[in-house]
């Protein structure tokens, strides 16, 4: 019995090979392969096997978006400010890029639809991830994903081994079992919490239910790709040899 045959764009997207919306407008452009033929119908379905392959002109497209990496400063929101806050994304200017970035060269254009891709709320700091790839954001922050986030926390409170394994089982948040979290106790008041989800103000809600206080929160990794030595309020862009 053969696999029900699946829109084009939604396979594509399955193999992240772009987003759905940039699928559409490659399809439509007729910049898509299906085994040997062009492909330039929207909604077409396919066979869940099918050979799919880029044209030159989308693949030089797909090559061209940048992901942007910035070590938030505290006092920064991640996402669309109220009148009053500061985002993230206005410390994305050439003069704070870092100066050991040697990926490319900053144009304006890599602002165009560049979406930040896991929030870090107004108190917290650390690893922003931004992109322009919408293939890469869903593989980062999808409701499917396992993408680890590493934080280092500075807490108040009696930090007993039965508080560190309620945060490692899974409470429940929001009606929600979370799904379980390695706890690393690096010194007195201070944790390493890893993640595979990004609930609003997790780790701090988290701590709240266990009689812990969040003094710093700061997130030193996302996936494959640590913080590493770029300094507060500065960025880079992700070089090819990363990987999340």
């Amino acid at each position: 019995m053969h696999d029900a045959p699946i829109r084009l764009s939604k396979l594509m997207a399955q193999r992240e090979i772009c987003s759905r919306r940039e699928a559409d407008s490659y399809i439509e452009a007729g910049l898509v392969e299906v085994d040997g033929e062009v492909i330039s119908v929207l909604g077409t379905k396919v066979s869940p096997d099918v050979h799919i392959k880029l044209l030159p002109k989308a693949q030089k497209q797909q090559r061209s978006k940048v992901t942007i990496l910035l070590n938030k400063p505290l006092g920064y929101v991640s996402t669309q400010p109220e009148k009053g806050y500061r985002a993230a994304v206005e410390l994305i200017t050439p003069s704070k890029q870092f100066r050991g970035d040697r990926a490319r060269a900053y144009h304006p254009s890599h602002l165009r639809k560049l979406a930040v891709v896991g929030r870090l709320d107004i108190d917290s700091k650390g690893l922003l991830v931004f992109t322009q790839d919408g293939a890469l954001a869903k593989r980062l922050i999808g409701p499917d994903t396992e993408m680890e986030k590493e934080y280092i926390v500075s807490v108040e409170g009696d930090v007993t081994p039965k508080v560190i394994q309620k945060l490692r089982s899974g409470l429940l948040l929001d009606g929600t079992r979370l799904k379980p979290a390695k706890i690393e106790t690096l010194e007195s008041g201070l944790l390493r919490i890893t993640l595979k989800q990004g609930k609003k103000r997790q780790i701090r809600r988290m701590c709240e239910q266990v009689g812990l206080e969040v003094v710093k929160l700061k997130r030193v990794r996302v996936g494959g790709v640590p913080l590493g030595n770029l300094p507060e309020g500065q960025w880079r862009y992700l070089r090819a040899d990363e990987i999340f």
